[in-house]
C-alpha cells in the first residue's frame, strides 16, 4: 500500500523487510532479562512490525499500549493507503476533475515532505509516480501480461507530475485530472515515527520501533546495553548479514531491487522505476541504508538513491550531510560504500 516503483515496493499490500533480518536484528537486541523490555508484535500496512520497549512508570500496560499502536497504524492506513477505495488518499486519486479534497495534518505532512524530497533529490523521488507503478504491475493493479510499449509509458508519464499537485490549508489539489499520488515511498516510515511518537508520549528511555525493516530506535535496552541492527546482504538465495551497526538514537530505512521483481522473456523488471524515464531501474546499486532523525525522510531518500545508482547517492550524501551506506553488485559479489557520516555508526 505504500512503496511504488520508484518508491519502494506497495507498502500497504507487498512491502518486505528490506533492511533488518528481523529475527537476527532482534535477536541481536534482545535483553538479558525477560522483563527489562515489552516485546509487541502485529501486522500493518500489508507487513509486520515488531516492537521492544523499556517499560517505565507512565507507561500502560502492554495490551493498553498495543491496542494505542494499533489503532495509530490502523489510522495511517485509513488516510494514506491506495488498497483502501476510501482512504483519503484513494479519493483524492479518485476525483474525476481538476479539484480538491480536505485530508487530515498527517496527510499533508507526508505529502509535503515528498514533494520537497523531489526538488531535494533532482526529481529522483515523485510520490505522483503512481500511472507508471500501476502500469509495470507493482501497485493496486495486475502485473501487466507484456512489458508496456514506449507510447504506453509516454502516457502514464503524462498522467504524472509533482507540480500538478499542490496543498491549500487541509486540502489537497490535483491540477491534473489524471493525477494519481502513491505515498509508499515515505508513509511507511511516517508510520514508524507515529509509534515512535507514542512511546515518547510516555516517556521511554529507549525502544526499537519496526515496521517492515524500516527502523526507529532511541536510547538503550534496560540493562544499558546499545540496540544492535543488522543490514541484510542483497541476495536473493537466502537471508544473510552485511553489517551490523549501532544507530544509538536514530531512524533507519533500507531499500534494494532484490526482493520485489518480476521477470518476462529473460528480461529482469524489479519494482524501483525511474520517474525521469518512467523505466525500472537498471544499474549495479543493490541496496540502500539511510540514517535519518526521521524514519519518513530516512524511506525517502533510501528510495531516492535506488534511482540515482552509487555516484549520484554518494555526491547527494555529502551535500545534504546523509548517513548512508551502498552495496552495489560486483561480478559474483558485492561493494560496500559508505558516506563519512555513516562510518561512527559501524561496529
Amino acid at each position: 500500500m505504500f512503496k511504488t516503483l520508484a518508491l519502494k515496493t506497495s507498502m500497504f499490500k507487498h512491502s518486505v523487510s528490506w533492511l533488518v533480518l528481523v529475527g537476527l536484528a532482534f535477536f541481536i537486541s534482545a535483553c538479558s532479562k525477560q522483563d527489562e523490555v515489552i516485546s509487541l508484535a502485529g501486522s500493518t500496512m500489508g507487513t509486520t512490525y515488531h516492537i521492544k520497549v523499556v517499560p517505565n512508570e507512565h507507561m500502560p500496560t502492554a495490551q493498553l499500549l498495543q491496542a494505542e499502536i494499533d489503532l495509530a497504524l490502523e489510522q495511517v492506513n485509513n488516510q494514506m493507503s491506495t488498497y483502501r477505495p476510501n482512504s483519503e488518499l484513494s479519493r483524492f486519486n479518485q476525483l474525476p476533475l481538476e479539484q480538491s479534497v480536505e485530508v487530515s495534518p498527517d496527510t499533508i505532512k507526508v505529502v509535503r515532505e515528498g514533494m520537497r524530497l523531489y526538488d531535494v533529490t533532482d526529481k529522483a523521488l515523485d510520490i505522483t509516480l503512481g500511472p507508471l507503478v500501476n502500469l509495470w504491475g507493482f501497485g493496486p493493479d495486475k502485473r501487466p501480461t507484456k512489458v508496456p510499449s514506449q507510447a504506453e509509458i509516454d502516457a502514464a508519464k503524462a498522467k504524472t507530475g509533482i507540480r500538478e499537485l499542490s496543498i491549500e490549508g487541509n486540502l489537497l489539489r490535483k491540477h491534473n485530472a489524471h493525477l494519481y499520488v502513491d505515498l509508499s515511498s515515505i508513509a511507511k516510515g511516517f508510520g514508524v515515527d507515529k509509534v515512535a511518537s507514542i512511546l515518547d508520549k510516555y516517556q521511554a528511555t529507549g525502544y526499537l520501533v519496526e515496521i517492515g525493516g524500516e527502523l526507529s530506535i532511541k536510547g538503550t535496552k534496560g540493562d544499558a546495553s546499545s540496540w544492535r541492527v543488522a543490514i541484510e546482504k542483497p541476495t536473493d538465495e537466502g537471508i544473510a548479514v552485511q553489517q551490523v551497526i549501532e544507530p544509538g538514537t536514530m531512524s533507519m530505512a533500507t531499500s534494494g531491487d532484490y526482493r520485489n521483481y518480476y521477470e518476462e522473456a529473460g528480461q529482469r523488471f524489479t519494482h524501483i522505476i525511474d520517474p525521469r524515464t518512467g523505466l525500472p531501474i537498471n544499474h549495479k546499486l543493490a541496496s540502500v541504508t539511510v540514517l535519518h532523525n526521521e524514519c519518513m525522510t530516512a524511506d525517502g531518500f533510501a528510495t531516492a538513491m535506488m534511482v540515482l545508482g552509487t555516484e549520484a547517492s554518494l555526491e547527494l550524501a555529502k551535500k545534504e550531510h546523509l548517513a548512508i551506506m551502498l552495496i552495489e553488485k560486483q561480478g559474483e559479489g558485492f561493494k560496500v560504500y559508505y558516506s563519512d557520516a555513516f562510518k561512527p555508526f559501524l561496529k
